[in-house]
């Protein structure tokens, strides 16, 4: 049996071997304060980058965690004590900061939602016969609550669409069950179908389909998540499938390259970032095809001089274009400017 260091080895020599894709030099993060930390960063429907920023002491509070004996640590779902954070919107050279005081969710993700409000998920919730945790809050442009509610535990995307719709998928524990989830005294998850479409108001209005009315069978861990306002897609363990949701509608490809953390769409190419260990900035393209996808070109990607992407880039697809976020700089790959090999 192949250990997972000879497995490791292996994926770091093909890794390596692929020819490499230079990204553009992109455009700098603007943070609200020269001295402020990043957070958390994502992509919002326009393809503005949207982020989370605090000072350094406060987010070691907004990263708390537990530390259980023999050295099991657990994510917390709120913060170590009240922070105030500073949110980011920028388009271009154009920056938008809103000020939230405050804040009390650990470990969070950040959308846009219309007319200027912003909406904050953490990404543990813990289960309580009292109530569960109020892990989502929408803010107003002002930077006050404006609304709380319970989106589940185990949140690893949230994208919202132009219209205010929140797509959320979920990571194994919040489909099958932690944080008091999932026991025979409390409530199922609410992330156990692993994709789910919430209202403006974050009412669930739609499920991932089980594998009993799907054929691509069920998500145990939504990998990859792209939200458009037409259509959104996902590529999930266990069987890696590329799959759309258009209309409530579920199509699927077969897909044997496995463990994508990001995903990008143009018409019937998609490209898939990510694996396992050594292979986070493999970037497979491929074409869509009789329910399978046919890989046309492999990658792997490079910063502007060659250096390798840093550990903690942060890559995220919205509709055509991959996003690659670091500290410092925020780089943009339409898919269209990959051609085959």
């Amino acid at each position: 049996m192949t250990s997972w260091k000879d497995r490791w080895r292996k994926r770091k020599q093909t890794s390596r071997a692929l020819p490499t894709w230079k990204l553009g030099e992109g455009s700098p993060v603007l943070p609200a304060d020269p001295r402020d930390a990043l957070v958390s960063a994502s992509i919002g429907p326009a393809g503005e980058l949207v982020a989370l920023w605090s000072t350094s002491e406060d987010e070691a509070a907004l990263r708390s965690v537990t530390t259980q004996p023999g050295w099991a640590t657990f994510p917390d779902p709120t913060a170590a004590r009240p922070v105030t954070a500073r949110v980011t919107r920028q388009a271009g050279d154009i920056l938008d900061v809103t000020e939230l005081p405050g804040m009390t969710l650990a470990h969070p993700s950040l959308q846009p939602l219309p007319e200027g409000r912003i909406l904050v998920v953490g990404a543990r919730c813990r289960w309580r016969k009292d109530g569960p945790d109020r892990n989502a809050v929408i803010y107003g442009s002002d930077g006050r609550i404006e609304a709380q509610a319970t989106l589940g535990d185990g949140i690893e995307h949230v994208f919202t669409t132009t219209s205010g719709e929140v797509w959320v998928g979920y990571f194994d524990e919040g489909v099958y069950g932690n944080y008091g989830w999932g026991d025979s005294s409390s409530a199922p998850p609410m992330g156990s179908s692993g994709l789910v479409r919430f209202s403006p108001q974050l009412e669930p209005t739609w499920r991932f389909p089980s594998h009993v009315d799907n054929q691509w069978g069920a998500i145990s861990d939504c990998y990859a998540l792209n939200v458009t306002d037409e259509s959104v897609w996902t590529c999930y363990y266990t069987d890696y499938p590329i799959v759309q949701i258009r209309q409530d509608s579920v199509a699927g490809w077969r897909n044997h390259i496995s463990g994508a953390k990001a995903l990008a769409v143009s018409g019937n190419r998609v490209g898939l970032l990510g694996g396992y260990g050594p292979q986070q900035d493999r970037l497979v393209v491929g074409e869509l095809a009789d329910q399978a996808m046919r890989v046309v070109g492999e990658y792997r990607l490079v910063l502007p001089g060659g250096a390798p992407l840093p550990p903690q880039v942060r890559a995220i697809g919205r509709g055509p274009v991959l996003h690659l976020i670091t500290a410092e700089r925020w780089y943009r790959l339409p898919l269209d400017e990959l051609t085959p090999e």
